[in-house]
């Protein structure tokens, strides 16, 4: 994907308005997989593009950040492209899934070998592309395959029992405190442990709570980092690279849940989604 996002006082309707605009990549696998790498893990990114300027910014600033890709050009598509607009108060959003909504499961690999796979709830939670996201569950050779829940408007139109059939075999489910409550009708703690009884990992995140996970069964909590928020998107991707890539390198549930902490923390105190440079 590609993201605008512009910060501004009051829109004013037919007049022009200044603000700060900031264009950049983006999208769940590509800010996971950039959070990944600074990490200290290797990634690819499996997905579509159009073959178009987008896509090749696109291509180009992962590469830049070491992330491997297999993208699908798509030359009668254009790149995804979320439009994201803050004002005091209040964010509105907008997305144009574009080549994403082409994206095919004859387009991945037989097999997904890896220490941990992500799944993007958006390829899940679209009628026209879930069979991929299901593909990807099911081809995936690695002791953490993970879903991402992406939006609670999507899940709660999904469905929580059709969720829960499509994704049987994952072993890892991370989601923010809205989208748990959709799929249980609990909230924090409680919505943690109902996913725990689902999956063998389950995490909450909880915003300026810090996040909580269920590991066979275990509760785990991490605090939230104390710090002046000035974008939060994509800080629950930057939560999702960091928990994985710590995981998969055989870091203890409560390592690998402080430092995906601090990752979100990083990306929701600044105004990029990927990590700026030299910040550990």
């Amino acid at each position: 994907m590609l993201d605008v996002r512009a910060d501004v006082g009051r829109l004013a309707r037919g007049g022009d308005v200044h603000g700060r605009v900031v264009v950049q990549p983006g999208g769940t696998s590509a800010n996971a997989a950039v959070w990944a790498v600074w990490d200290g893990a290797t990634a690819r990114v499996h997905g579509g593009v159009g073959a178009d300027l987008a896509g090749r910014l696109v291509a180009e600033t992962l590469r830049e950040r070491g992330v491997k890709m297999h993208l699908t050009p798509y030359p009668d598509a254009a790149t995804g492209t979320m439009l994201v607009l803050h004002e005091p108060g209040e964010r509105s959003m907008a997305a144009d899934r574009g080549a994403n909504a082409r994206f095919r499961a004859d387009e991945l690999p037989g097999m997904l070998v890896s220490g941990a796979v992500l799944v993007s709830g958006y390829l899940l939670l679209h009628e026209d592309t879930y069979p991929t996201a299901r593909a990807a569950i099911e081809r995936s050779v690695s002791p953490f395959v993970a879903v991402e829940t992406a939006s609670w408007p999507l899940v709660e139109a999904f469905g929580a029992d059709r969720f829960f059939e499509l994704t049987q075999k994952a072993t890892v489910l991370l989601a923010n405190e809205r989208e748990a409550e959709v799929l249980t009708g609990s909230t924090g703690e409680a919505a943690a442990k109902l996913l725990g009884d689902r999956f063998p990992i389950a995490c909450v995140k909880l915003g300026d709570r810090g996040a909580v996970a269920v590991v066979d069964g275990a509760l785990h909590r991490a605090p939230a980092e104390p710090v002046e928020e000035r974008d939060p998107t994509g800080a629950g991707d930057a939560f999702d690279g960091v928990f994985l890539a710590a995981v998969a390198r055989g870091a203890a549930v409560d390592d690998a849940l402080g430092r995906a902490c601090h990752a979100g923390a990083l990306a929701a105190s600044s105004f990029q989604a990927w990590p700026e440079e030299g910040v550990r």
